[in-house]
């Protein structure tokens, strides 16, 4: 039995870990097997690798040196975790994935999406998630958001140029493969946005059910 990848994807303040955690629940009330995952991170060793990306210092990180990072976490997470688990046919629910460095990465930081595309071939092979869902809200009320949780990361600490360039690439991909993809409008009140992930039950259960 082959399980189901569904990856939660999204700017700062987008509400993900908390829709991740409904989610979650829902599913499991139909008697499946849920894993609950974030990238970077995962696996200790890649949780080590989260904390220098999120770390504010003194040294500037090379925006490769922050890539190769990137995979180098999610190649540990995806042995150690992500192919294990759907291998035995859990769903998979990972907060943040390859979008995000897409989206980071390259639309951020400015990097070439070839070179993305080489790394992600060179580290999932054919995986790709079946389904992920696109956190939508201007970046304004998103950097809002991160800020009342508290003491901001590195990446938190960005310009708004950078959150817009982030934001426009996942509107970008989104549109250019929507079988894939749902956009969320996460800008509306929490209970709205779990009204629109129950809607998205029936397709996520026939996705699992095959």
């Amino acid at each position: 039995m082959t399980g189901l990848f569904i990856t939660l994807e999204g700017p700062e303040g987008a509400g993900k870990s908390t829709n991740r955690e409904y989610l979650a629940e829902r599913l499991r009330a139909e008697g499946i097997e849920v894993l609950l995952t974030r990238e970077p991170g995962g696996t200790p060793l890649a949780e080590k690798i989260r904390e220098v990306l999120l770390a504010t210092g003194d040294e500037v990180m090379d925006p490769d040196t922050e890539l190769l990072l990137v995979f180098a976490a999610r190649a540990q997470h995806l042995a150690q975790v992500i192919r294990p688990a759907l291998a035995r046919g859990a769903v998979v629910i990972c907060d943040r994935f390859t979008d995000s460095t897409y989206a980071y990465q390259g639309a951020g930081r400015g990097l070439s999406l070839e070179r993305i595309a080489t790394l992600e071939t060179f580290v999932q092979g054919d995986l790709r998630p079946h389904l992920t869902l696109v956190f939508d809200l201007p970046v304004d009320v998103g950097l809002a958001r991160a800020s009342a949780r508290g003491r901001l990361d590195r990446f938190e600490l960005e310009g708004r140029a950078f959150f817009e360039a982030v934001r426009a690439a996942y509107l970008q991909r989104a549109a250019a493969a929507p079988s894939r993809y749902c956009l969320l409008d996460a800008a509306q009140p929490l209970k709205q946005v779990q009204q629109a992930i129950d809607a998205l039950l029936p397709k996520l259960l026939e996705l699992y059910r095959g």
